[in-house]
């Protein structure tokens, strides 16, 4: 047990390295946006000392360095500092009346609980659904079904987001009104109206996922049909789907559970489009809310966030494929 716990150390140490590294990429390329955000505030009729003045209120004129470093500080005791647009409203147009800067973490706290309720919903419909179709695939393979189930899944993944969208949105709030096309969620609504409003995103982002995890339960189950264990349950008289659900599927959960877990990484990180189209008041819309407005602790938070989730569940899926693969365990 001693060298599975320090294998899961190593792994633990690498993803803060690597959140460190892409910390520091998040940084940089935010900073080398063009544009100003303080003559973007004032316009091209702004005084230099005006500029000024607002840059040293927001920082903007410390060196890179410090700055990276003063932020990095405050992330990791969870202060993703204030908003600039926001100080810009409260603190220099509304100075007289006493306004106060809003911190990221406020406005980032319920996007991110949005985004994380239209993920569960995906994942609650993505990943059963993904399982079945492969273990159908797996033990109909070269069938009609099987062809059938590639085809669609291969089409859904190789189409734009945008495009699943509006195609949805089309056929199932446009010809037949079954679902908004609006995905107006706000602050104390009903779970089952929630729940109405997310679910033509989630099955958007369903199609997107399906192919990656269906394909990689097939090929995973397939592997293992030609193994001994499995022709001698096969002699023993047992059923097709039970020799897959019962012997097969369990010995392939490590490469499954690896693809499932890239995928729910990618409901997070990947909805910006998908929350765009809808009008989906999650972390990807602020996102894009805060690229447009020049919102640069902003955008560094939603970058970290997302950078942070993915990290996160590529490690939660490397250590369950360790524990559930002795032969990971003891790497030559």
């Amino acid at each position: 047990m001693s060298s599975v716990f320090r294998i899961i150390l190593q792994r633990i140490a690498l993803g803060v390295l690597t959140l460190f590294i892409v910390s520091i990429v998040i940084f940089t390329a935010v900073n080398m946006l063009p544009g100003d955000f303080a003559q973007a505030i004032l316009g091209q009729a702004a005084t230099p000392e005006a500029i000024a003045a607002i840059r040293q209120d927001l920082g903007l004129d410390q060196p890179p360095v410090s700055r990276y470093f003063t932020w990095l500080a405050g992330a990791v005791q969870g202060d993703l500092g204030s908003s600039f647009a926001q100080a810009n409203f409260a603190s220099f147009v509304g100075a007289e009346s006493g306004g106060t800067e809003v911190t990221v973490a406020t406005q980032i706290a319920p996007r991110f609980a949005n985004t994380m309720f239209l993920a569960g919903v995906t994942a609650c419909i993505a990943v059963p659904f993904s399982i079945f179709l492969g273990v159908l695939a797996a033990l109909y393979r070269n069938s009609a079904f099987d062809k059938a189930a590639n085809v669609f899944t291969l089409s859904s993944i190789s189409s734009p987001e945008f495009f699943l969208a509006y195609v949805l949105i089309l056929f199932l709030a446009v010809l037949n009104p079954v679902l908004p096309s609006l995905s107006n969620i706000y602050d104390g609504m009903g779970f089952g109206e929630r729940l109405q409003k997310t679910l033509l995103p989630a099955l958007t982002l369903t199609l997107v996922v399906t192919a990656h995890m269906m394909r990689m339960t097939r090929a995973a189950i397939i592997n293992l049909l030609a193994s001994p264990y499995i022709e001698m349950a096969r002699l023993k008289g047992i059923s097709p789907l039970r020799v897959i659900v019962k012997h097969a599927l369990p010995n392939a959960l490590a490469p499954i559970i690896n693809v499932v877990a890239l995928n729910l990484a990618y409901l997070i990180t990947g909805v910006v489009v998908v929350e765009v189209v809808f009008v989906y008041p999650g972390i990807g819309q602020l996102f894009v809310d805060g690229v447009k407005n020049r919102d640069i602790p902003l955008v560094q938070a939603c970058c970290l966030i997302f950078a942070a989730a993915y990290i996160l569940l590529n490690l939660t899926a490397d250590i369950m494929s360790l524990l559930s693969n002795p032969r990971l365990r003891h790497p030559k």
